[in-house]
């Protein structure tokens, strides 16, 4: 039995490693990885002794105790991580507003305020009064769920600075458990001043020490190295009979990593139809840049949004040495601007750091003289966006792919807006469902 993962990013990795857990050979598993390095989008870089993550600023939390816990023991175990209170705000003027924004209100100017709570009321009124459903497209939902006062101070500036399209060809569908649904009772107390959370599951968090988040990839991966194919990208994939060619090799079972979008130029004999459901799906990538700075300490912030234009293109800031000592030299601070940039566009020039500094100084974050250096990565593939024909695209993907076999696996190998431990806890439920099958085998 020889099984081909396409793939060496956090999904593909684990796969692996609970397929091995499981007891497969390890010398049945074969991952391609296009890059030189493990890691995928939980990669990290570290430059002149500044640490941050290449995709943005992860953290790790779980409602799934065990996969969380599998992870830590990934990266060396407990003390080899540090935790953290989350302490996150919304940068509003010249003000810090408690996240997320409808617990925070009480935290804005008189006016903003008065705004948010007479809208948010007015909303709340009419649902309830007319038993309306929700919205199709995420703008009116916006409006609807949230008010006119919220939704012109916050909600919509910032989720147009991430999705870089109107909100109205976005689908609704994808808020479900993300935006926090706070009671009416909770804004109207914290319109008054009296503090109310939200988002609690995300109270406490842990990260790497060292290294920023890759440790944890670099973990899982470390008994794999020798079934580790490097800067092996996966040029053809073609079925025959009842085994699959990859590259020319052959293989019993294929799991892919792969962006779907990316599938047709690999996948031989895909029909017309479902080439052109994968090629159509819609998603951003991401500039990350790291600023290093010459200061000994941060206010004890995790991370901040920053919804208006004046604030600079990044949409959310990561203060990446706060959330471990080890992200930056004794005495030096660093944050991470995240930007989101549109499929299909090539990625700006230089001229971003100088926009993104540039923000941060309206912002009040930071001073020019305390910057020491910027540092740009780049990823292709950021986030998965739920246009209105997702659902019939992603159906037609995934459902042909699995009819000839391919298993699809992953953030953008099955589309789905997944975070680091569920695309943990997703490998782990198929590695159980492949492990009868391959025993056989």
């Amino acid at each position: 039995m020889k099984i081909a993962i396409l793939g060496a990013g956090i999904s593909g990795l684990s796969l692996a490693r609970f397929l091995v857990e499981g007891g497969i050979d390890p010398t049945a598993l074969h991952l391609f990885e296009a890059a030189p390095v493990i890691g995928g989008l939980c990669r990290s870089k570290t430059v002149d002794g500044f640490t941050y993550d290449v995709a943005g600023g992860h953290i790790l939390f779980s409602k799934d105790e065990p996969a969380m816990q599998w992870m830590k023991d990934c990266a060396g175990g407990d003390d080899a991580f540090v935790k953290r209170d989350r302490n996150t705000k919304i940068r509003f003027g010249d003000r810090w507003v408690h996240y997320p924004f409808e617990n925070g209100i009480g935290d804005l100017p008189k006016q903003a305020n008065f705004d948010c709570i007479a809208g948010y009321v007015k909303a709340w009124h009419e649902r309830t009064a007319s038993g309306s459903e929700a919205p199709g497209d995420f703008g009116s939902w916006v409006h609807w769920r949230f008010g006119e006062g919220i939704a012109k101070h916050f909600m919509t500036p910032y989720n147009e600075k991430i999705w870089k399209r109107p909100l109205q060809q976005i689908t609704s569908g994808w808020v479900a458990g993300r935006v926090p649904d706070a009671p009416v009772e909770d804004v109207l107390r914290a319109a008054v001043g009296i503090r109310t959370e939200g988002y609690t599951h995300q109270s406490i968090f842990y990260y790497p020490k060292a290294g920023g988040f890759q440790p944890i990839t670099d973990g899982a991966g470390s008994t794999l190295m020798g079934r580790i194919r490097l800067s092996t990208p996966v040029t053809e994939v073609r079925k025959q009979g009842e085994s699959f060619l990859v590259n020319g090799e052959e293989f019993d079972r294929v799991v892919s990593t792969l962006p779907l979008d990316k599938l047709p130029d690999v996948v031989a004999d895909m029909p017309s139809d479902v080439t052109a459901a994968m090629r159509t799906l819609e998603y951003n990538g991401m500039i990350c840049i790291l600023v290093a700075l010459d200061r000994a300490q941060h206010p004890n912030l995790s991370w901040i949004y920053l919804p208006h234009d004046d604030q600079g293109p990044a949409n959310r800031v990561t203060y990446m040495s706060n959330y471990s000592p080890g992200n930056a030299p004794e005495g030096k601070t660093s944050l991470m601007a995240e930007v989101t940039w549109p499929m299909h566009t090539p990625f700006p020039g230089g001229s971003m750091e100088q926009d993104v500094l540039a923000g941060f100084k309206n912002a009040g974050l930071l001073e020019e003289r305390e910057v020491l250096f910027t540092d740009r990565s780049t990823v292709s593939h950021a986030y998965v966006v739920f246009d209105h024909d997702y659902d019939r695209r992603r159906n037609a993907a995934l459902g042909w792919l699995e009819a000839q076999g391919i298993t699809p696996l992953g953030r953008f190998g099955r589309y789905e807006y997944d975070n680091s431990d569920q695309c943990v806890i997703k490998s782990r439920a198929l590695a159980a469902k492949l492990l009868p099958e391959l025993a056989r085998g």
